[in-house]
């Protein structure tokens, strides 16, 4: 269990769509963690060796981190929520600064009222930058003349909010946003003249491609870029790695790369781009947070996006905190709620690494088409569910949740 420098403890609800308070209680989990540099073998995955890093992934302190006083704010049993970019449309488009700061307010207010005491806000989704970035272009609905990632900042620590700057590190533009995008940037430059190598096209939008230690160093020096110049509590990723299984996303750099199985190949280069990530933020301050959210099945998490979970939640240098999306009810036939649960718990054996539960709080009332026959309308029928899975994860070894709506 982590404990940031303003660390504390909170009780209280979160108020749900179900319009009650539900008290909150975290268990503490004791457990044993190895190195990244040691073997995998008790995780049962694979992972590359990650001692020699590009140093070119490491830049040295700047004089203003080291003179920055900013003690970032994180709490032991997180109770969070995410706010993603498809919010901005409304909030942002065609407001000014005050009207912008004003909406933020009313937003992180009511999030504070609910009890949640951390908000993972999108700043980066789509190779675009929603703050002051000479990696990345302009947020695409940001039309205003103002910094959204210093308001809300702002907004969010006078609110004793703790607050992860939520990235997605290899999702990039469509293919019509790059056509117009400034060939200052390097994604342009990578789209123009190296598509099929660092960038790729998948499904009409790109994406960086993380076999290439050229790409590792643009993911981290967008990273490192946030860390120093904004007062951030963490940085934070979702499930979005590899985009595709075909073979085809990255066939050159592996034929170059002499690997005999691509998908031991994929995942050792996500846990590079992960361990480098790791160490940028830790470079800066070892105080802010890195956490990652995958997808709530394991077994996709292996086999579709080539995603090391059991080595991040067993090893100290892959992350902070993991949040899987257990966007599950209980009579899920796939993964249902309480034994997908029981699987995570298992998994996070770091005591340095913190369990914090996803909840699909936006499934409430609606039907659920993958779960099966089962549970199909168990969203409809049950409208504690969410009550449900709190309680459950109270008594969990988990360290706190958080609800997507």
């Amino acid at each position: 269990m982590y404990k940031g420098n303003a660390a504390q403890n909170i009780s209280g609800g979160v108020f749900l769509r179900l319009f009650r308070i539900i008290p909150i209680a975290a268990a503490l989990c004791l457990c044993s963690c190895t190195s990244l540099t040691e073997s995998s073998e008790s995780s049962g995955s694979s992972t590359a060796d990650l001692t020699g890093m590009n140093e070119s992934v490491k830049p040295e302190l700047s004089e203003s981190a080291e003179s920055d006083d900013y003690e970032p704010l994180n709490y032991t049993n997180q109770i969070g929520t995410w706010y993603p970019y498809m919010d901005y449309a409304e909030y942002m488009q065609g407001k000014s600064a005050d009207e912008f700061r004003a909406a933020v307010c009313e937003m992180f207010t009511q999030a504070k009222s609910q009890s949640i005491n951390t908000v993972y806000v999108h700043v980066r989704a789509n190779g675009d930058a929603y703050y002051d970035s000479s990696v990345f272009p302009k947020g695409t609905y940001l039309d205003g003349d103002y910094d959204p990632l210093q308001i809300m900042l702002e907004e969010a620590h006078k609110l004793e909010l703790s607050f992860h700057a939520w990235i997605n590190p290899l999702r990039c533009q469509t293919t019509e946003q790059m056509e117009s995008l400034s060939d200052d940037f390097i994604v342009k430059q990578w789209a123009e003249s190296n598509t099929g190598t660092f960038v790729n096209i998948v499904n009409g939008r790109y994406y960086l491609n993380p076999a290439y230690e050229e790409v590792i160093d643009l993911i981290c020096r967008g990273v490192d870029e946030i860390v120093r110049n904004y007062d951030v509590d963490g940085i934070h990723i979702d499930d979005y790695f590899y985009p595709t299984t075909s073979e085809d996303f990255d066939k050159t750099a592996f034929e170059a790369s002499g690997a005999s199985d691509l998908s031991e190949w994929r995942i050792a280069n996500c846990n590079r781009f992960v361990h480098a990530m790791y160490e940028s933020v830790k470079r800066v301050d070892s105080d802010i947070l890195f956490g990652i959210s995958p997808q709530g099945n394991i077994d996709a998490d292996y086999s579709t996006l080539y995603a090391d979970v059991r080595l991040w939640g067993s090893c100290v240098g892959s992350c902070d905190y993991l949040v899987p999306q257990l966007y599950y009810g209980f009579e899920n036939e796939t993964c249902p709620f309480a034994e997908t649960l029981a699987e995570w718990e298992n998994l996070v054996t770091c005591d340095s690494v913190s369990l914090i539960i996803g909840l699909a709080a936006y499934k409430l009332g609606a039907e659920d088409k993958w779960a099966g026959a089962a549970g199909e309308l168990e969203w409809v029928e049950n409208p504690d569910i969410i009550q449900q899975q709190i309680e459950l994860v109270e008594q969990s070894s988990a360290d706190g949740y958080a609800l997507y709506y």
